[in-house]
């Protein structure tokens, strides 16, 4: 498994980024309330088969063909069902694939969040021409990043200067902070 969840997170939007996507979702919802920790992405690249997605936990199925091996989805799901979660997938070519997976916030297993806005950072990175929208939700706030947003204030400055790059990452972890005091 990997260290946090984040780590998680950004192989699944990399099969996003690699399925020629031009905007990718990425919501998480932290609940107290409900003891869950809810990740979905959502993305409207070229979605897969039904026989293909029957098979996407399979780690020797992968649509690269730049390696063999595709770990990010079948360790999302072992992810889930070691720490009572749920996980789903549904896919429709040439209209996208939205993943959902859950865990119990409380149980033992559950890595950390990790660094979020490092997260979206690198997704960024992977294809700045995409538009991202990104959210966190606790039971009481929540917060949206937006690149669409942040291109049209930027006016053709790239989201890949240094210093837009450490903005993003610092304003979405600042976000997440002061979403998580409204509690």
């Amino acid at each position: 498994m990997m260290e946090d969840l984040a780590m998680h997170m950004m192989e699944i939007i990399m099969n996003s980024i690699h399925a020629n996507s031009q905007n990718i979702e990425v919501e998480v919802v932290d609940s107290e309330e409900k003891n869950l920790i809810e990740m979905s992405i959502r993305d409207d690249g070229k979605g897969m088969t039904k026989e293909f997605l029957c098979k996407i936990v399979d780690p020797f199925i992968t649509s690269r063909d730049t390696r063999k091996v595709g770990l990010g989805v079948s360790f999302m799901k072992g992810l889930t069902e070691m720490c009572d979660g749920s996980f789903d997938v549904e896919s429709e070519v040439g209209k996208g694939t939205l993943l959902k997976a859950s865990v119990r916030r409380d149980n033992i297993d559950v890595p950390p969040l990790g660094d979020l806005g490092e997260m979206m950072m690198q997704c960024i990175m992977a294809n700045e021409n995409m538009d991202f929208v990104f959210s966190y939700k606790t039971d009481s706030g929540e917060f949206v990043f937006r690149t669409d947003e942040v291109k049209r204030e930027l006016d053709g400055v790239s989201l890949l200067e240094p210093e837009i790059l450490m903005w993003i990452k610092s304003y979405i972890n600042e976000g997440i902070v002061q979403t998580k005091e409204e509690l």
